[in-house]
């Protein structure tokens, strides 16, 4: 299964995408982005707007539906 997010997610490298981070204690943090490159257990994401970051997320997060890519269906 993580292979497969892993690939999917190779597909959209560059694109722009809504994203949904569900973290500690139901906080849900919401931001634009583009997937930056995936390596074996990480991938990450570059945001848009004033506070431009880089994060890093695990495949398994998707997995566990913490964060949410809301412009693709990875299932």
């Amino acid at each position: 299964m993580i292979s497969k997010i892993k690939s999917e997610l190779d597909n959209i490298v560059g694109k722009p995408m809504h994203f949904r981070f569900n973290g500690a204690r139901n906080q849900i943090e919401e931001f634009e982005g583009s997937i930056l490159n995936t390596y074996n257990f990480i991938f990450t994401i570059k945001t848009f707007g004033e506070n431009e970051r880089i994060k890093s997320f695990s495949y398994s997060d998707i997995l566990t539906l913490h964060l949410e890519i809301l412009d693709l269906d990875i299932k």
